[in-house]
């Protein structure tokens, strides 16, 4: 259960002004079809996120246990970092992307692009090496998308205005400096 409250809980509050977020309510301005924008979002999101689980189950499995824990540490802390860097708005280029096929199918392609490489794909992989839990780690940041997405797509503009980004900024980099420090605190048990 931990892994699935960690997941949700962090890529909710890393999504808060996140490219994809800022996507997501393009996307339901330009087609004015919500539902079908959500569910582009939760296709997208099932398949780009249980991709990069599973490449974290692989990256904890080909390491060491102290390893892992060094990777983990570093790699949540390189996250809290890179969490204050306000992220761009996604380029015209990204929010055309398959606009001919409708909203379900565009919204499903431009957001499964936009989140390659994204903070919360990473997290993700992160995720999925410290849990080794494809599914409860999957389930859970995809409804941590969900539930930072779906209110911009349902309220649009006005959603987007009420949340301070720059206090969601700073949680997010506290929650994942947290998780880095307990892995650091994990490595270095193994090193005694």
């Amino acid at each position: 259960m931990e892994a699935f409250l960690v997941s949700l809980g962090a890529v909710a509050i890393a999504e808060i002004g996140d490219k994809t977020q800022l996507l997501a309510l393009i996307l339901a301005v330009r087609f004015r079809a919500p539902w079908s924008v959500i569910a582009g979002i939760f296709v997208a999101t099932i398949a780009n996120h249980a991709l990069a689980a599973f490449a974290g189950t692989l990256v904890a499995s080909w390491l060491t246990p102290e390893i892992l824990a060094w990777v983990l540490g570093l790699s949540f802390l390189l996250m809290g970092l890179w969490a204050l860097i306000p992220d761009e708005p996604p380029s015209e280029e990204e929010t055309k992307a398959a606009s001919r096929f409708g909203p379900l199918v565009a919204t499903a392609v431009a957001f499964f692009l936009v989140e390659m490489g994204d903070k919360t794909q990473i997290a993700t992989v992160a995720l999925g090496a410290r849990y080794e839990s494809v599914a409860l780690v999957t389930l859970g940041t995809t409804l941590g998308m969900m539930a930072a997405n779906v209110p911009v797509v349902l309220f649009g503009e006005a959603a987007a205005k009420r949340v301070p980004l720059g206090v969601m900024r700073l949680a997010t980099a506290g929650l994942f400096i947290v998780l880095g420090l307990v892995a650091l605190a994990s490595a270095l048990g193994y090193a005694s």
